[in-house]
């Protein structure tokens, strides 16, 4: 399983049983059981680069029988509520769309395209031009992830969960804080929150209690999916 940030994981990881550090050549690494599964838990960076190297450097120490692109995602449907799950149908990338699987669960979730992009959509205008494609949510992994995947055989999924609307603008400009290793770098956020304090500070805020509580749900929904 593939995210950006290791922030995105401590659900899966509250239903997982024998956690361990691994020496996988990444920014962060897990091997853990989640019920029948013996997983690898690998969080790079953001973008698809970064993402693609965190599947060929996990399937250097693990023989995967399946390819997860899973954390966070930005909703490009109305429809979407702040921590709904979205399962991906495909991903569009660029000029490629790249088929996924679906796994089985009964508990709630939303399936549609998964648009993959190379920056953070910060606007609700961005975001309804991308949703004229037909996408259901945008978010920087899965195409990456996917390419990996067909290029070695391995079946591909993506499971993400929602943090932002769409019908949203996101004050904090994440896109000049990004560096080069898809890290965020947390100083110039602040500096810029700074700017612009009543507005973007709160919106720090709210943004992390959402992803703290999105993770948890994506956690919950992941422990009893059926891959």
């Amino acid at each position: 399983m593939v995210a950006a940030d290791r922030m995105e994981f401590p659900g899966i990881l509250a239903h997982a049983t024998n956690t361990k550090s691994i020496a996988v050549p990444i920014d962060w690494s897990r091997s853990a059981r989640l019920g029948n599964h013996e997983l690898v838990l690998a969080a790079n960076g953001a973008g698809a680069k970064c993402a693609a190297s965190a599947v060929d450097a996990a399937l250097e120490h693990f023989s995967a029988e399946a390819i997860v692109s899973t954390g966070f995602c930005g909703a490009l449907a109305p429809d979407l509520e702040i921590a709904d799950v979205v399962v991906g149908t495909a991903i569009s990338a660029g000029s490629r769309i790249l088929p996924a699987l679906n796994p089985v669960s009964e508990r709630q979730h939303h399936k549609g395209v998964v648009c993959s992009i190379d920056h953070v959509a910060l606007t609700a205008a961005e975001k309804r031009r991308l949703r004229a494609s037909g996408a259901s949510a945008v978010e920087m992994e899965a195409g990456g992830v996917a390419d990996r995947a067909f290029a070695r055989g391995v079946p591909f999924y993506c499971v993400r969960v929602v943090t932002d609307l769409a019908g949203e603008d996101i004050a904090n400009n994440f896109n000049l804080a990004l560096r080069p290793d898809g890290h965020f770098a947390t100083m110039s956020i602040l500096r810029g929150a700074l700017r612009n304090p009543l507005v973007c500070l709160p919106e720090l805020i709210r943004l992390r209690n959402r992803c703290v509580r999105s993770a948890q749900v994506l956690g919950d929904f992941i422990a009893d999916c059926r891959f």
